[in-house]
């Protein structure tokens, strides 16, 4: 197999695509630590790299102990594969062994462990509690969390919230910082979009496996609740995210900036409403699953992008 061959797999393997959520998340943590940044903090671009490379790592970790497992459970032999959830169908192809997934997994958690280390030190001991959250979510994400209706949770808080938390951390607190003066609590608030966020992606990505995952020993809230009370929850959840984002400029949390993130809504909507008539057709559920992935993405960059313009002064257009 030559070179560009096995560079396009492994980049299939990983799942490259999904991984733009990360830099997105990175993104966010980074635009609050310029607009909160403290005098005795310079913004250091090299730290704000290996950051991105450290979450990267660790969402490459999770994907992979992801596939290594649903290959070992059967679940990928099973699932309804789609260009947004069921696998990267490698493994199950014979492609690429199940002992060097493994091997790369393993290894991409202790890099992004080892950055999480390097921050503790020159930031904040609070970072390693959160690369031990993250790490173990990693771990037994597949093991233990989606066998317990955690699973979803889990991968909201520490690929969504903690993320942008743990930047603002990593780039702007030193060691001798109080708990008391650690986080402002606009970067706390800000956080809560992007963690609900990546829930639901995963969440809605679960619609087509759910089957094939209940055969496979998991059960998530797909498999706990249905398809229809399920997608209530989804909905549920994008009101909430979309209503955190109108509350905050009105509560005083952020500027009128962030408005521009609720661009997305009319295709959190479509998303929603295919959900409702989901009943196992994939004609229904892969425009969704598109319309929610765009959501997402879409949401996370702009709410980025309105903290930087809220930072620089740029007056909003509907002022």
């Amino acid at each position: 197999m030559n070179n560009k061959k096995t560079f396009l797999l492994w980049l299939a393997q990983v799942r490259a695509n999904f991984l733009l959520l990360a830099a997105l998340l990175v993104a966010i943590g980074l635009a609050v630590s310029y607009k909160y940044q403290q005098p005795e903090v310079s913004f250091n671009w090299l730290n704000a790299v290996m950051i991105l490379v450290g979450v990267v790592s660790a969402h490459i970790s999770v994907n992979l102990f992801n596939e290594y497992s649903d290959f070992k459970t059967k679940i990928d032999f099973n699932t309804k594969r789609t260009p947004f959830s069921g696998g990267s169908g490698i493994l199950t192809q014979g492609l690429i062994s199940p002992a060097k997934v493994l091997r790369v997994a393993v290894a991409t958690l202790i890099l992004s462990l080892a950055i999480g280390i390097y921050f503790t030190i020159i930031s904040h001991w609070s970072i390693l509690v959160i690369s031990l959250l993250g790490a173990f979510t990693i771990v037994y994400y597949t093991k233990f969390l989606t066998r317990f209706l955690l699973g979803e949770f889990f991968a909201g808080l520490t690929l969504g919230s903690l993320v942008v938390i743990g930047t603002y951390l990593a780039m702007n607190v030193t060691p001798g910082t109080g708990l008391n003066g650690l986080l402002p609590r606009g970067v706390a608030l800000i956080s809560i979009p992007p963690g609900i966020l990546t829930s639901l992606l995963l969440f809605l990505n679960e619609f087509p496996d759910a089957e094939a995952d209940k055969k496979g020993g998991r059960k998530h809230l797909v498999i706990k609740f249905g398809y229809k009370a399920s997608a209530f929850i989804y909905t549920g959840g994008m009101v909430v995210t979309f209503g955190t984002i109108v509350l905050l400029p009105i509560l005083g949390y952020a500027s009128w900036w962030l408005y521009i993130a609720l661009l997305p809504l009319p295709l959190a909507l479509k998303a929603s409403i295919s959900a409702f008539k989901f009943n196992g057709d994939l004609n229904i559920i892969i425009p969704a699953l598109m319309s929610n992935v765009i959501t997402v993405l879409t949401t996370d960059l702009l709410i980025a992008v309105s903290i930087v313009l809220d930072k620089i002064g740029t007056a909003p257009i509907f002022t």
